[in-house]
């Protein structure tokens, strides 16, 4: 295959259905961000659920597989009018067991991205660092834990230990996200 022959293969790769699907899915995501942030006395209302509200929010948010929702913005929302530390703790452990959605789609056997190259690269990390994987990528805010709990589910990793470095994982960050929102959403915010 020459040298021109690649070139016009990877520009037909690049504009692909998916590509136009993960750009309509950022749109979505920050047209929602933006919404969240103008409308934000609609999501203070949540403070008449309580911590119960921050539980459901964080698990619906972290439940959606496809077109990730964010759901940090209203855990921050919530950390500027609840105790931030309990709003972590509670949607840190909501968001948990929102992700088993796609631990179950991956336990299922209904992962199609078997033969992708961030499948492969995911099942190498859990297989050789399973419980590090899951801890590290519910740490830091990053899109690939959905993969991980697919991959994870796949492998039959544990449902427990999924659960628990999951947790370990997510907690400390919901717990930044609240203190962003109760100390520093008003520098952000018009």
């Amino acid at each position: 295959m020459s040298q021109l022959d690649r070139s016009k293969e990877v520009k037909k790769s690049f504009w692909s259905k998916e590509r136009y699907f993960q750009i309509l899915a950022l749109i979505f995501v920050l047209a929602l961000c933006f919404l969240l942030i103008m409308n934000r006395e609609r999501v203070v209302e949540l403070k008449g659920y309580g911590y119960l509200g921050v539980f459901l929010a964080a698990l619906i948010s972290s439940a959606t597989i496809v077109v990730p929702a964010p759901g940090w913005m209203i855990v921050a929302t919530l950390g500027s009018i609840l105790n931030p530390v309990l709003v972590g703790v509670i949607s840190g452990i909501g968001a948990t067991i929102g992700e088993m959605a796609g631990y179950m789609l991956g336990y299922g056997g209904r992962i199609v991205t078997e033969k992708g190259a961030v499948y492969q690269r995911m099942a190498g990390w859990m297989r050789r660092w399973g419980s590090i994987t899951i801890f590290v990528l519910a740490l830091i805010p990053n899109p690939l834990f959905d993969a991980a709990g697919a991959t994870a589910g796949l492998l039959r990793f544990p449902l427990w230990k999924f659960i628990i470095f999951g947790a370990a994982g997510r907690i400390p960050k919901h717990i930044f996200y609240a203190y962003t929102g109760a100390f520093g959403l008003e520098f952000f915010l018009p």
